[in-house]
């Protein structure tokens, strides 16, 4: 006699926390995410079904493989793994947990995933995020992207918190830590200008370029 699993019929899909990178396709036309961990090289969406890991046919998440979402139930145990040099760089996801899932004493391994809010945690210079810049490293297709002040972005390739928002669509909500709520449309003042503090600090730039063209003849670096 083979034992099964108990069976939940939850009203509403259940809760969960778990930390990933931001990611941008190479050309710029999609947003989402990508794992800390197993998983990692197969970025998602914001509404999106797991697949096998390992290139297995069955259907995530089987019981005999470690394959599908994963996440934790406490969004504080989620944080907690933001301390971590490896993963300074991720953001905190709250997502809503879909489909066939496996619940364990820490979270759910499950099948299908909706991100509903991204927190994007300070910039690395210790200011509140206004962007998202590339991190210096991908995965085929896609640029890994991380929290930027507007004085840090500088010339790299970078997206407001409500253009990643925008971009990655499926009303997902972004966020800076300890700041108001970035809505993908119905930009409040403080939103406005932390995209106006992003394009002067990107005008900064290019002004400061031009003057050492100006005065040595020098190409930009």
């Amino acid at each position: 006699m083979r034992l099964r699993l108990p069976e939940e019929r939850p009203t509403e899909p259940p809760t969960g926390y778990k930390i990933a990178h931001p990611v941008l396709s190479r050309d710029g036309a999609r947003a989402g995410f990508t794992g800390v961990s197993l998983g990692g090289a197969l970025p998602y969406g914001v509404l999106d079904e797991a697949r096998c890991v390992y290139g297995r046919r069955h259907r995530a998440p089987h019981r005999r493989c470690d394959c599908g979402f994963h996440c934790v139930h406490d969004s504080a145990a989620a944080e907690a793994m933001l301390c971590t040099a490896e993963h300074r760089a991720a953001v905190l996801l709250e997502v809503s947990v879909l489909g066939a899932y496996i619940r364990f004493e820490q979270g759910f391994r499950y099948a299908r995933q909706r991100v509903r809010t991204a927190t994007v945690q300070p910039c690395a210079c210790g200011a509140v995020a206004g962007a998202l810049a590339d991190a210096g490293w991908g995965r085929p297709g896609w640029r890994a992207l991380a929290a930027a002040c507007a004085g840090c972005v500088r010339g790299r390739t970078s997206l407001s918190l409500a253009s990643f928002a925008r971009l990655a669509g499926e009303g997902l909500r972004v966020r800076a830590a300890s700041a108001a709520v970035v809505a993908p449309a119905d930009l409040g003042v403080s939103e406005l200008v932390a995209e106006a503090a992003l394009l002067q600090a990107r005008l900064d730039w290019f002004q400061s370029q031009l003057a050492r063209l100006d005065e040595g003849g020098t190409q930009p670096r």
